[in-house]
């Protein structure tokens, strides 16, 4: 799932995916809010509903409405949600961003590459790391 404004850059994140042969279900919203609400909409509905939890979150920092900051603060602090896998994918490679993302309990994070080929091989790493290589747990510790 990813959470950015810019409709070209969901669009080329999508494609990115794609193309480095992602088979999974790519869900776009338009800022932490609404990946917020998606979050508490798939924990409340449960697995079969059409609002499931992601697997993994890309998540940009600046949004209007609820920016990625408030949108990692949330997900990271609520016992059900915070064992999803969050990786920052920003056009900010700033040291103040980066030490308050990991401050804030952020996986990774990741300046966006230039290009699309560079896309391509960022998308096919993230997809072999985080939803082939590494286990996670499927919930909350119970």
């Amino acid at each position: 799932m990813m959470a950015d404004d810019d409709p070209d850059d969901r669009e080329f994140v999508r494609e990115a995916f794609e193309k480095s042969g992602f088979k999974g279900e790519f869900r776009c919203v338009e800022d932490g809010g609404a990946l917020v609400e998606y979050l508490e909409k798939a924990q409340a509905l449960g697995p079969m509903s059409r609002f499931r939890i992601p697997d993994l979150i890309l998540l940009d920092l600046n949004m209007p409405r609820v920016d990625g900051y408030e949108a990692l603060r949330q997900i990271k602090s609520s016992e059900r949600l915070r064992h999803i896998p969050v990786v920052v994918l920003s056009t900010s490679d700033s040291e103040s961003d980066i030490q308050q993302t990991y401050d804030g309990g952020v996986n990774s994070f990741i300046t966006k590459p230039a290009g699309f080929e560079e896309l391509v091989e960022m998308a096919g790493s993230l997809k072999a790391y985080w939803l082939e290589l590494v286990k996670l747990p499927t919930g909350p510790a119970t």
